[in-house]
């Protein structure tokens, strides 16, 4: 049977929704902006220890602790657990922001900081906002998720540059060389210089190198006059030049 369509919320219920969202950016932003500088891991949560990945992503979050980054999860297991661990045993700061989910999500053990959201775009915003850098481990939607939502930033000048790296060749190089023949050489979807925005590696040292290096160059001046940095982290940009559409107003529509 098709599904019936969700019957309008009052425009009370809808606002009072508004505090809690609200109280999600508050907490976050309290607590985040205590975090020294970090970086964001994703990953499956489906992966076992004994997996490589896994253990990359343990040796990776180590490695960016002595670099003197902390490292953001998801809090749950997986790549998750994995980098949350390898972050507290090397005396780092181990940040895992929870989610509420239909199916309990179990958090890991590892964090010793920990942020629990209703809403996945508040938690999105801690993600982003809080991050000197992403890097993504083979996962599932939620990885391809982070991963494509950086592009999306950084494409569209939305946020300033920060390194995306892809760690696992095997896994990362099809979905790349589809990006390249589909959205690019067949399509025109995407530009040449966007294959530039990210960087695949299977080196575990590499990866807090890289970032590293790249926080240790001189920061580029900041953005021109008229470009404000909104509260996720974000720049405002140009308003969107209104366009007159052909048909009747949505006020001409009595719905």
């Amino acid at each position: 049977m098709a599904q019936q369509p969700t019957a309008p919320r009052s425009a009370a219920e809808e606002t009072w929704r508004v505090f809690r969202i609200m109280s999600e950016f508050v907490e976050g932003y309290e607590v985040m902006s205590k975090v020294p500088s970090a970086v964001s891991i994703f990953g499956s949560a489906r992966s076992k220890p004994q997996d490589r990945y896994y253990q990359m992503a343990e040796k990776i979050a180590a490695e960016l602790v002595r670099q003197g980054f902390g490292v953001i999860t998801g809090g749950g297991p997986g790549i998750m657990e994995a980098a949350n661990k390898g972050a507290a045993e090397a005396g780092g700061v181990s940040v895992g922001l929870n989610i509420y989910l239909p199916q309990e999500q179990i958090a890991n053990p590892y964090q010793n900081l920990a942020l629990d959201f209703r809403y996945f775009f508040c938690r999105k915003v801690m993600f982003v906002r809080y991050a000197a850098a992403f890097v993504c481990l083979p996962g599932g939607f939620g990885t391809m998720d982070e991963f494509f939502e950086s592009m999306t930033l950084i494409q569209t000048g939305k946020t300033e540059r920060f390194p995306v790296i892809l760690v696992g060749s095997e896994f990362w190089t099809p979905l790349v060389d589809w990006m390249m023949e589909h959205q690019l050489a067949r399509n025109a979807f995407i530009s040449p210089e966007d294959r530039g925005l990210f960087e695949i590696t299977d080196d575990v040292k590499t990866v807090a190198r890289t970032i590293a290096e790249f926080h240790a160059q001189p920061r580029k001046p900041e953005p021109s006059s008229g470009v404000e940095v909104t509260a996720e982290g974000t720049f405002t940009g140009v308003e969107p030049r209104k366009a007159v559409g052909p048909g009747p107003s949505f006020d001409d529509l009595h719905v």
